[in-house]
């Protein structure tokens, strides 16, 4: 059954993928280490991790992470998305403040 994911990916995004897939292959034969040898360390078969090296949109987000970790990047997704270098997000919050701000009056104590 082929994944409704295939359908609807930008372009932009297979791209990418393809690419990190090619990266952990070059990543993996410059370590010396099989196929065989990095699917084995990640707990996955064979056509797994292939399919990680071909970029495979369908694989889950987990496997892809037990790659890079195997080879040596374990912290890529560390701070893939934080908050504090979101610049979209940073300037959407700078839009969000008010342009005045208003100080409720004070209630005495009676």
């Amino acid at each position: 059954m082929r994944s409704a994911v295939l359908d609807v990916l930008p372009g932009t995004v297979k791209r990418s993928l393809t690419k990190l897939g090619a990266d952990l292959a070059t990543a993996r034969r410059k370590r010396g280490l099989t196929v065989a040898a990095v699917a084995e360390r990640m707990g996955v078969s064979k056509g797994t991790y292939l399919r990680v090296e071909k970029g495979d949109p369908t694989v889950t987000l987990g496997v892809y992470a037990m790659a890079l970790f195997v080879l040596g990047f374990g912290d890529a997704f560390r701070d893939l998305v934080d908050p504090s270098k979101d610049e979209t997000g940073l300037l959407l919050d700078e839009q969000r403040l008010p342009k005045r701000v208003h100080m409720k009056p004070r209630r005495s104590k009676a």
